[in-house]
């Protein structure tokens, strides 16, 4: 049950991450973004000493690293 609400944690994720960013990806993508972003997030949290706190942190958390995944991948392949 677990892997399914984080497939659905991480679909949401992504998809506010794309609709943030202004870039249009499908479920897949969405959730690869959702699920890959709440490490990049806790990473950047942890680089910044900051401290996701319950669903509603680790979801911002998540949101963010997606956000910052769309913006690594606009440098890269630009």
């Amino acid at each position: 049950m677990s892997w399914l609400v984080a497939l659905i944690v991480g679909a949401l994720a992504g998809w506010l991450a794309g609709k943030i960013m202004n870039s249009k990806h499908g479920l897949i993508v969405n959730i690869i973004l959702g699920v890959v972003g709440s490490s990049v997030g806790s990473f950047i949290f942890d680089l910044l000493k900051i401290q996701a706190v319950g669903g509603i942190g680790n979801f911002v958390c998540s949101v963010i690293g997606a956000c910052a995944l769309i913006w690594l991948g606009r440098v890269i392949f630009k």
